[in-house]
């Protein structure tokens, strides 16, 4: 079956990170993106089963269908699927607010104004969004690239579908995941620390322990505090190979919570350094220069995520 939503795009939209994001695999195993035909085809897992999520876009607004088994016209499907594509759009919350209370930084103004419109992209679902973020823990992004094809071989599903886009397979869900095993994850070159904190995390989603789609709908519906959002931080950080450099970057791609600090990002703290005109800082210093940006700290490492052409996270 088809579901369809339309979303109109706030004036201006950067879609240069989203179409960065989506193409960090080369390969292309779960997604597929058309820079030039304005367009994203995403294998992903819709109520248990695999289903294709399209988006089309132009100026001003996105089209998104849903071809799945599951997928029926009720109004908690469509705002399903609408909460997932503003999800992925990076449309949670307002970036223009950030532009206009610190427009005149020395520093950060002059980038804003130049990267004006950046939204940033999220994942179709948090658990994605939290995976991503623990294969990627302190390694390269071309090896957490190849560790994410090598989750979805072992744990992805087939799409099948009958139209001419090539074969895709959906990224796993916290059930699937949690079926595998750690020798498994061993043998595919996860880091015995890193298959540890993967199997925790599927296991406590699947067990109903850890409510990830729970934030996420509070979120979606413009209810999530602060309080809220600290008690899930607690809640991330209580697991075994989960930090805040994991949660802050769970938070920004799976929730579009924009104030997380990610100034343990070696990629942030180069950008910081190169836009400061001084040395690489620390990651105290870091925090420190980070903090005058709040309630707006996540989004300000997007800008300076996109202000280094090789980054892609």
């Amino acid at each position: 079956m088809l579901l369809e939503v339309s979303l109109a795009l706030p004036e201006p939209y950067r879609f240069d990170e989203f179409v960065h994001f989506h193409n960090r695999d080369e390969q292309q195993v779960a997604e597929r993106v058309d820079a030039l035909a304005c367009s994203l085809h995403k294998a992903i897992i819709w109520k248990h089963r695999p289903a294709l999520l399209q988006l089309q876009w132009q100026p001003g607004r996105v089209r998104a269908g849903l071809h799945a088994p599951g997928a029926g016209q009720a109004k908690t499907d469509r705002a399903a699927l609408q909460a997932m594509v503003q999800r992925m759009l990076g449309l949670a919350y307002p970036p223009g607010e950030l532009e206009r209370a610190h427009g005149g930084h020395p520093e950060l103004g002059p980038l804003l104004q130049r990267q004006a419109g950046l939204h940033v992209p999220g994942a179709p679902t948090p658990f994605e969004a939290l995976t991503w973020a623990i294969t990627g823990q302190q390694i390269t992004v071309a090896v957490a690239v190849s560790l994410r094809r090598k989750l979805i071989a072992l744990a992805g599903e087939p799409l099948r579908w009958n139209g001419d886009l090539p074969a895709l397979r959906a990224y796993p869900d916290a059930q699937r995941v949690a079926a595998l095993d750690m020798e498994t994850l061993r043998g595919a070159g996860f880091s015995q620390a890193k298959a540890q904190a993967l199997l925790a995390v599927a296991r406590a989603v699947a067990e109903g322990q850890l409510p990830l789609d729970d934030w996420a709908a509070r979120s979606a519906a413009g209810a999530w505090r602060q309080e809220e959002v600290d008690a899930a931080t607690a809640q991330l950080l209580a697991l075994k190979g989960i930090g805040p450099w994991t949660v802050n970057y769970t938070l920004l791609r799976g929730y579009g919570w924009p104030d997380g600090s990610l100034h343990g990002d070696v990629a942030v703290r180069r950008a910081m350094g190169l836009l400061t005109g001084s040395a690489q800082p620390d990651a105290r210093t870091a925090s420190g220069w980070l903090e005058q940006f709040k309630p707006w700290r996540a989004l300000v490492a997007a800008h300076l995520w996109a202000s280094l052409a090789d980054t892609a996270y």
